[in-house]
């Protein structure tokens, strides 16, 4: 009797487990944030205890879980209307190579050591750190890699205003101020707040407009 009450929780938590993920959208598992890998291990958990303790009443797991669940969909909402909560929630994103030069003051920051890069390099098919433009070191832990490219004249697209926010350092890198951005703002009919991403790419600012997220 004990075997089909545990094999019932199991095929019940399946389920359960396989609609939650769906509910809290779809992501790789490489790109988890920190947020959804607590999450996921507190769920994994409190399954395998209650498939475990085959006496104990199934909704003493259930409760938490879904619990669990409402806080992490309400955390994603507010993330996506608010960067100062994504920041906290998510963390920055971290310049690790910089027009070929290894940031090793963000790597200790990040603890971050060389041998990380390594690996990560070679993961990406890069054999010499000499290879790489920029390295990027994403929320995820994941590392985004370009390459050197030989066409001297080739400009990465750079991130000047994120979902509303200015990004001063990328603003100090291209040479320009806020009022220079203000006043092309200003030209092109767009107001701070109304823009959900802009990038500077060959001395030219490229915008795209904020959906209002209901």
């Amino acid at each position: 009797m004990n075997y089909f009450i545990v094999l019932g929780k199991t095929l019940f938590f399946y389920f359960l487990i396989t609609i939650i993920y769906r509910i809290m959208g779809k992501r790789e598992v490489g790109e988890l944030s920190i947020m959804d890998l607590i999450v996921s291990i507190f769920i994994a958990e409190l399954a395998a205890i209650s498939i475990d303790n085959y006496k104990e009443n199934i909704f003493i797991s259930v409760i938490p879980i879904m619990v669990l669940v409402i806080i992490q969909i309400v955390l994603s909402k507010l993330s996506l209307k608010s960067t100062k909560i994504r920041s906290v929630l998510d963390g920055n994103p971290s310049m690790i190579i910089e027009r070929g030069k290894v940031n090793f003051k963000e790597m200790l920051k990040q603890r971050y050591n060389l041998d990380d890069l390594l690996v990560q390099l070679r993961s990406s098919g890069i054999k010499s750190i000499e290879e790489v433009d920029y390295a990027i070191l994403e929320t995820s832990g994941k590392l985004s890699v370009f390459k050197r490219d030989d066409d001297k004249n080739r400009v990465y697209p750079l991130p000047v205003i994120i979902d509303g926010k200015i990004q001063k350092d990328v603003l100090y890198q291209i040479g320009k101020d806020s009022i220079w951005l203000e006043k092309t703002l200003n030209h092109e009919n767009y107001q701070l707040e109304d823009v959900f991403y802009g990038f500077y790419q060959k001395n030219k600012l490229f915008l795209i407009r904020k959906e209002v997220v209901k």
